[in-house]
């Protein structure tokens, strides 16, 4: 049995049904633990490999991230696996799966797992917050 966290994406994309269903607002609506499906879409023509992501009322809040698509789907084939929302921070959702059987558990708020909008942190307005180290972009 194992867990992950995995962006959904693609949320301010219109749905294609008649109502024209905003993927946003139904992300909105979802309460962290709420249910979600996640359905392969072979036939999809722009990747045979995506993975749509439902809610638990049936209205589609995005995409799998193509990176991750191609792994989940196998899995899912293959595996028994559940998924639940986890968040929704800007422009990206979150929901955990868990391959294995079982529900998924959330990560505790400040979890590392956890994104960042919903980490009890405290920010400093004042602070001063380097960037990261990485390489040097100098002309």
């Amino acid at each position: 049995m194992d867990e992950l966290t995995l962006a959904v994406v693609g949320i301010d994309f219109p749905n294609a049904d008649k109502s024209k269903s905003n993927r946003r607002m139904e992300l909105m609506l979802c309460v962290p633990g709420d249910p979600v499906e996640l359905r392969r879409e072979p036939k999809n023509p722009h990747d045979a490999n995506a993975v749509a992501v439902f809610s638990g009322r049936g209205v589609q809040i995005g995409y799998l991230s193509a990176e991750r698509a191609p792994l989940i789907g196998r899995r899912m084939q293959q595996e028994e696996h559940l998924a639940v929302f986890q968040a929704l921070t800007g422009s990206m959702g979150y929901v955990r799966i868990r391959f294995g059987g079982g529900a998924p558990t959330l990560p505790a708020p400040g979890d590392a797992e956890t994104p960042a909008p919903n980490r009890a942190a405290t920010f400093d307005p004042d602070a001063f917050y380097p960037d990261p180290e990485g390489p040097e972009w100098g002309a």
